[in-house]
């Protein structure tokens, strides 16, 4: 920090007012009464979005006060462009120099105050901690001169960004492009013309009926094996119970059909739950038999698992072993494919790498074949939009989109021969592999480019921003006086500006 420059706590330059939520009554989506913000979730890049109104507020926000997220998550910061009402989530800061000084600050201490958060059911920070947060405090034309400069690189920082986001956009297009010709057959027309002994699409459909039948003896078999070895020894737990016969999904619905796409002759189309079996950790099993362990040896995969560009390796929760052995059908062997289907990645499949078992959390869905299809295959269909639409046909349109077992069995799927299916896996990988290193070249592009947001904040406020020259100018200006005096000059204001209310009273 210059030394011309004080520390002061956030409280004694700032109005600081915390949001009241009225009742629930008193909102409305018809216009009436006060534009009303409640946290993070209404904020834009600048200002808020109003999503609703209330007609008796009980803590208000003026224009170009900042509005910044006291609960969950802590620290975020928008701007007030139009009087408005705020509620708890929010605070309202007054900043009485009337630019984008303080602003800046608080988007640089944003993870900072978020540390500062607490609570059990969600992150909170109180008023007085609010307050108590320390600004570095400049000179009035420096303030001015550090937003100039901190908005001139931010343009040009996001005048780069957005060039980085197009490019991603147009590499998302070329991947859904690449994948809608290999769920249409096109990437292997070439490859079919020049074999001689592919199946038929009447040969598939046979494949399938075989391989779940052959499932299902082998199930009976085991399940007797199971029965031999209860009596012998001499039931001393429960008795294994017959296996049911495989499910058989709903056919397709109108919304399916309507989505599906021509396919070569060769091919059929099938259904997730006539070549898998798709399953899901009850809840009742999580809550009674499901205890997280650090000495655990089993990860646990859940919905975070499975992004939107497929697994996604996380610090994850483990259990052991000997605890879920009896939940037989949560444990995965790698290979199978997992399905979120509930929550905003509702969907979102990916394939369980076979580096180790893991197990089948809440959330997250599994669909273990029933007979040889290549898993990867699978899982790019669903992850193309046109394999995903298909899944999504009949979930609940709610808030929160959801998926049952029995809607994702119901998903219709693409089905050539194995060979074709890895040869088209193949084709893809082919064609993706110099797109895939391009967009990891571009996110980190994009991290860093937000590192380096933060890298400006910090050189501003730590005072080594500015130049040598442009301080000089500085110290030109008609307005400067070191930070010390300016905080004098406004206390003694407002000492004066009290004195005469007091009179008038």
């Amino acid at each position: 920090m210059r030394e011309d420059w004080i520390e002061i706590e956030l409280g004694k330059i700032c109005n600081i007012n915390m949001g009241q939520s009225p009742p629930s009554s008193t909102y409305n989506d018809k216009g009436e009464g006060m534009p009303f913000f409640q946290g993070k979730a209404e904020f834009t890049e600048l200002y808020p979005v109003v999503k609703k109104w209330c007609t008796a507020p009980k803590k208000t926000a003026k224009v170009n006060d900042i509005l910044i997220s006291v609960r969950a998550p802590v620290g975020a910061t928008n701007k007030t462009n139009i009087d408005c009402a705020i509620g708890r989530g929010l605070a309202a800061i007054t900043y009485p120099f009337g630019n984008n000084y303080l602003w800046f600050y608080l988007k640089f201490i944003e993870r900072a105050l978020d540390d500062q958060g607490t609570g059990t059911t969600f992150k909170a920070i109180s008023g007085n901690i609010l307050k108590s947060q320390k600004i570095p405090f400049a000179p009035l034309p420096e303030q001015k001169s550090l937003v100039s400069k901190i908005e001139q690189l931010f343009s040009e920082l996001d005048n780069g960004i957005a060039n980085l986001k197009s490019a991603k956009e147009k590499l998302e297009v070329y991947r859904q492009a690449v994948l809608k010709k290999a769920f249409e057959g096109e990437l292997t027309k070439e490859w079919r013309k020049k074999q001689t002994e592919l199946p038929s699409a009447e040969d598939l459909s046979n494949q399938i009926t075989f391989g779940r039948n052959k499932l299902y003896e082998n199930q009976i078999k085991e399940w007797q094996q199971d029965l031999v070895e209860w009596n012998s020894k001499r039931k001393q737990y429960k008795k294994p119970s017959k296996p049911k016969k495989l499910d058989v999904p709903e056919p397709p619905n109108s919304d399916h059909e309507n989505k599906k796409w021509n396919i070569p002759k060769s091919w059929i189309w099938t259904q997730l739950g006539v070549i898998a079996f798709i399953t899901k950790l009850a809840g009742f099993e999580y809550t009674k038999y499901v205890s997280y362990s650090e000495n655990g040896d089993l990860p646990v995969i859940k919905a975070e698992n499975a992004g939107l560009n497929g697994f996604k390796r996380t610090n994850y929760s483990k259990v052991k072993s000997e605890d879920v052995s009896f939940l037989k059908r949560s444990k995965l062997l790698g290979g199978e494919l997992i399905i979120v289907f509930v929550g905003a990645g509702t969907g979102n499949v990916a394939l369980v790498p076979k580096d180790q078992n893991y197990f089948l959390g809440p959330n997250i869905g599994m669909a273990r074949p029933y007979l040889n299809v290549e898993p990867r295959f699978l899982e790019l269909f669903f992850r193309s939009n046109f394999g995903k639409n298909l899944m999504m046909a009949t979930a609940k349109a709610v808030a929160q989109p959801s998926l049952s077992m029995g809607t994702i069995r119901q998903s219709p799927v693409v089905f050539p021969s194995v060979r074709e299916q890895r040869q088209i896996v193949s084709e893809i990988e082919s064609r993706l592999s110099v797109s895939n290193k391009l967009a990891e070249s571009i996110n980190e592009s994009l991290e860093k480019s937000e590192a380096l947001r933060q890298s400006i904040l910090k050189r501003a406020f730590s005072g080594e921003l500015l130049t040598e020259k442009e301080l000089e100018a500085c110290k030109q200006d008609a307005d400067w006086e070191p930070a010390e005096k300016l905080l004098e000059r406004i206390h003694v204001g407002e000492k004066v500006k009290t004195k005469n209310l007091s009179n008038a009273e």
